[in-house]
């Protein structure tokens, strides 16, 4: 293997969560600095394999034999944290290559981050680090936490007070704070946690890695991820879908957005394309759930933790149970607002309910009136009625502050301990704060714990969501060669047209003319109605400035429409080249869409479809994913608009033919990957869905070159 080329997402990482010996270079006495904080941490929880510090001057440091250099080691270090001055890394890290060092975690700051010299220094890093088959973790990074192993190669005060519990979530953070964070959060819950890793700078290791690493893991069974932005697409792409191989959920809080690269766009397809909707799109493919904030990373987090492996939600048919009218109508708003569904209760359910307490509401949302805090029975004949009951996949019961009260929590606590013993595979979660003790012994049953209804909610949603992604269906890699077009073919629609042909996009038979007779000759031999529109490398939006004469009716109207185009055209757009008079059928019957592609600066050609014709950047309807896409994938994408209705025969009218727009949406994206490095932009406006059976039509189309196409 070429050991300069950069190793495959998770390679070599496992020393991270297993060294057997660490050397700390620029290790220190003073426990306040980074050079002495992972000794002291190493020594505070045990860490049963060999700490050596490393500094020029010797001694003893921290109780530990200190050594000059690497090379005088008794042993061998597998890792090596450094935390020397930024130019001093350079023959550290050479040091720690002849010493035979596998993984080293450079915590010191002052590279890329800090201007030109940096990274310079950061390059040479990258350069020795390739060279010897190191993986590093860095620079300017938090570290390394792997708590049960005890392997620490970070400063963080997050373990100044104590080490996490050891547990089945492994954490990867692009932001050290953020990272630290949702640890200190995780450790405050009582969750367990498997691995951190902080990325820093990524100059070899980077968030693939980590999610990579975990997903091999056999500890970790969920990973969380803060992530603030993609540097690699394939390698991102080959992390997550091993995670899903692996069975492993990821939960992403991606913060920011991806700058979109291009200048503005030319098109309808550039301007409603978004790059955080592209890597929306991206995670969907491969599985990920994505939250957009902290606490819902770590409350969905926490739920999915008591839950995996195998007990996520099989559907999202929720029932609700509270002892007030009123807070179970804000229950059921929750439920209804976050996507999911109000369960109907069954007859027999609604007559156990009844049987226990006559006077609740036996709808969902259920009203269990305060009678059901009176005694433990009564909670739990109630709450076994809803478990018995499959047509709900999941029971939310909302306590309040109830936990504060020492009477109610006995009260709670009897009964969920009964129910979880006689209904293990179940679903329960219980909407509630109260002390931290209480809603420990309510996890340590199982049971995940929400703090607010809107939490429970959103909480609910994406563990379904999880559940649902778990099963799609795997994206499409594209297997062709990368080849070039034609620089013509960007000259105007009708070549525009002519070159997507021939991957199979449907076309009308169209021809250009230059004189009105030959207009009114061609129309004739179509047939009528048809329309003319201008054809110019120089105008592509037609319609504004009179270029498009449409329904068209006989050979005199063809002549009248060609002067008035021609006429138009000299007056807005004096300076247009002009190739002639597109004369084209005139195609009615059906529904429009718009399909496209746009280059994304990190996941490459992106095929996006939405709702077509002129209003297609007001209502803003549109999917968006990463070519190329199945017809399966293609199909979904279609159906997930919100206009979808439409084309599905809404108010009687005939049901479009999606299979057909499918189809086309494929092999455009097809196309845009055979053509990635030339066409930056492809527009497909509209394309006409004709009712189920008679296919799908390309109306008007528009390729943009890469700027490098000559």
């Amino acid at each position: 293997m070429d050991t300069l080329v950069k190793q495959l997402p998770g390679a070599g990482m496992d020393v991270f969560f297993s060294a057997k010996g660490i050397a700390i270079i620029g290790a220190s006495d003073d426990v306040t600095k980074i050079g002495g904080r992972p000794i002291q941490f190493l020594l505070k929880y045990g860490y049963k394999g060999r700490v050596y510090p490393v500094n020029p001057r010797g001694g003893v440091i921290q109780g530990l034999p200190a050594y000059t250099s690497i090379s005088e080691l008794p042993g061998q270090a597998d890792m090596a944290v450094l935390a020397v001055p930024a130019p001093a890394t350079i023959q550290a890290l050479k040091d720690c290559a002849e010493g035979g060092v596998r993984a080293v975690v450079v915590l010191s700051s002052g590279f890329a981050e800090a201007g030109e010299e940096g990274v310079l220094l950061q390059a040479e890093l990258v350069a020795i680090a390739r060279k010897y088959g190191i993986r590093l973790l860095g620079p300017n990074c938090l570290g390394t936490i792997s708590v049960e192993q005890g392997v620490i190669a970070s400063f963080s005060i997050i373990l100044e007070q104590s080490m996490p519990p050891a547990g089945h979530v492994g954490i990867v953070s692009q932001s050290g704070n953020v990272g630290s964070y949702a640890v200190q959060n995780i450790a405050r819950r009582g969750l367990g946690l498997s691995h951190f890793i902080a990325t820093g700078n990524e100059a070899d290791i980077d968030v693939a890695d980590g999610i990579a690493a975990l997903a091999n893991d056999p500890q970790t069974h969920l990973v969380l991820c803060c992530m603030e932005t993609c540097r690699d697409a394939d390698r991102l792409i080959y992390a997550l879908d091993l995670a899903r191989k692996n069975n492993k959920p990821v939960v992403v809080l991606k913060i920011g957005s991806t700058e979109q690269g291009q200048a503005a766009a030319a098109s309808h397809t550039g301007a409603l394309a978004s790059s955080d909707a592209v890597i929306d799109a991206v995670f969907r493919r491969y599985g990920v759930l994505r939250v957009h904030s902290i606490e819902a990373l770590l409350d969905i987090g926490h739920a999915a933790s008591l839950l995996l492996p195998g007990k996520l939600p099989e559907g999202d048919r929720i029932t609700v149970l509270a002892a007030s009218g009123g807070f179970g109508i804000m229950m059921a708003d929750a439920t209804v607002k976050a996507g999911l569904t109000l369960a109907t209760l069954t007859d027999q359910t609604k007559d156990k309910i009844r049987a226990v307490l006559p006077l609740a509401g036996t709808n969902n949302p259920v009203d269990a009136t305060a009678q059901v805090s009176s005694r433990p029975d009564v909670l739990y004949s109630m709450l076994s009625a809803l478990m018995e009951d499959h047509s709900s996949d999941v029971t939310q019961v909302f306590l309040s502050l109830s936990l504060y009260n020492a009477r109610l929590r006995s009260v709670y606590m009897e009964a969920l301990q009964k129910i979880r013993a006689n209904y293990p595979d179940r679903l329960l979660v219980i909407t509630s704060q109260g002390p931290a003790d209480a809603v420990k012994e309510i996890n340590d049953m199982g049971i995940p714990v929400f703090p607010s209804i809107d939490a429970t909610a959103q909480g609910l949603a994406g563990l379904v969501q999880m559940s649902r992604l778990a099963t799609v269906n795997e994206g499409e890699r594209y297997q062709g060669v990368v080849e070039s077009l034609d620089r013509q073919v960007f000259r105007n629609e009708y070549t525009a047209k002519k070159a997507l042909a021939t991957a199979g996009i449907p076309m009308l038979d169209e021809v250009v003319v230059s004189s009105a007779d030959q207009a009114a000759q061609e129309a004739t031999r179509m047939g009528f109605p048809v329309v003319l529109k201008i054809v110019s490398e120089d105008i592509q939006h037609k319609t504004e400035i009179g270029g498009v004469k449409l329904n068209v009716p006989d050979e005199a109207g063809v002549r009248a429409a060609y002067r008035q185009i021609m006429q138009s055209v000299t007056v807005h757009a004096p300076n247009a080249r002009l190739d002639g008079i597109l004369v084209t059928p005139m195609v009615k019957g059906g529904a429009e869409l718009i399909m496209g592609i746009f280059k994304d600066p990190v996941f490459g050609p992106v095929v996006m479809v939405g709702t077509g014709g002129i209003y297609a950047e007001v209502l803003q309807d549109v999917a968006l994913q990463a070519a190329p896409v199945s017809e399966t994938e293609a199909q979904d994408m279609i159906r997930s608009l919100k206009l979808f209705a439409i084309l599905d025969g809404a108010r009687g009218q005939p049901k479009a033919d999606i299979k057909a727009a499918a189809t086309t949406l494929a092999k455009l994206s097809q196309f845009a990957c055979r053509y990635a490095d030339d066409v930056a932009e492809i527009d497909m406006n509209p394309v006409l869905v004709r009712p189920e059976g008679q296919g799908a039509i390309v109306l008007d189309a528009l390729l943009i070159p890469t700027t490098n196409v000559v």
